[in-house]
């Protein structure tokens, strides 16, 4: 029966990206309602804002001492260029912070920048609980994995429902964002060109030859030089050359969560008019020419306190609750994945 499901999954996303409510009950974290896509025709338009430096967060997870850290290093180049960085956080802003005090907390501090909503902030928004934690997650991640985070949005789901107001501010961030910096149009997503839980962006799917003409494809449809994503936990930095013009896709991965192993640092991506200045800490920097400017793309990591991240997640989450089984490990080791991996 469970092969039989996956079949089902896997063709009724070849057809249409979603998944019909009927099918909720075997699919919850799998598959998404058809209010997630959009298509990259919609980023063909006029930039909603300009800026010379742009921070991407995505994937804060809801720990406020990386949020801290990223804070610091937005002053500190702003100390140090006299030009304060926008920040744009793309989504999953919340996760694991389920008390009241730190879901408020992550909520005001990332309301003050600009926001976007990711599959979490959309599902504690909606009123119909039947796509858990709207992940879309493919099938390649274990059934336990994906209970368990449905099991994460539920209870984070009844701190948000203590929050109304908030609730409803969440409901009106918008999907998608584009942007203007150094004369490049940069398209800020959660997901992919296509949805707000797409997989279109994850290192595998930019490697994976055989969708090389369709991601070109989605360039030309957007008019972007640049996607920001997050959504799949894991950064990806890729390049495509295409008409004589470079496009790349940048995924910070989890500016909350480690994302290398053996390292205990988040990462964050910047898209700048200008190099990253020596005092931030770089993973990986490329810059190439946009509309005769010099564009440069980086991915920062962000060092946050881990004994306080640690202690704040085993407050909330102790061994044996759904976050722990999932995430502890990774929060402690990093997961089985490399920079040479995210980078080229």
């Amino acid at each position: 029966m469970l092969g039989l499901h996956r079949r089902r999954r896997q063709q009724l996303r070849r057809r249409t990206g979603v998944i019909a409510p009927n099918d909720l009950a075997s699919v919850a974290g799998r598959s998404c309602p058809a209010s997630y896509g959009y298509g990259a025709g919609v980023f063909r338009r006029a930039p909603d804002f300009a800026c010379d430096t742009l921070y991407v967060i995505g994937g804060l997870y809801g720990n406020p001492e990386a949020l801290d850290a990223i804070e610091a290093m937005a002053a500190l180049e702003a100390q140090q260029t006299q030009a304060p960085p926008t920040l744009a956080f793309n989504g999953d802003f919340h996760w694991f912070d389920a008390s009241d005090a730190a879901f408020a907390d992550i909520q005001r501090r990332v309301l003050r920048h600009i926001a976007l909503r990711g599959n979490v902030e959309t599902e504690l928004a909606a009123d119909d609980a039947g796509f858990g934690c709207g992940c879309g997650y493919p099938d390649d991640v274990g059934d336990d994995e994906v209970e368990r985070s449905n099991q994460i949005l539920l209870r984070l789901r009844a701190t948000a429902m203590r929050h109304p107001d908030q609730r409803l501010l969440m409901g009106a961030l918008a999907m998608h964002a584009v942007a203007q910096v150094a004369g490049a149009r940069i398209g800020i997503v959660h997901g992919d060109a296509q949805a707000l839980a797409g997989w279109g962006f994850a290192q595998s799917s930019l490697d994976d030859a055989g969708q090389r003409e369709a991601l070109l494809r989605q360039f030309g449809q957007s008019g972007i030089d640049v996607f920001a994503s997050s959504h799949t936990c894991l950064p990806a930095l890729r390049r495509f050359d295409a008409g004589g013009r470079t496009h790349a896709v940048i995924n910070n991965g989890a500016a909350g969560m480690p994302n290398f192993e053996g390292a205990r640092h988040g990462v964050i991506s910047r898209i700048a008019s200008k190099p990253a200045p020596a005092s931030l800490p770089v993973l990986h920097e490329a810059a190439w020419p946009v509309a005769g400017r010099m564009l440069h793309v980086a991915a920062l990591a962000v060092g946050y306190d881990h004994e306080g991240w640690r202690a704040r997640f085993l407050a909330d989450w102790p061994p044996g609750s759904p976050a722990h089984l999932s995430y502890f490990r990774r929060i402690e080791q990093g997961p089985a994945y490399r920079p040479r991996d995210a980078y080229r």
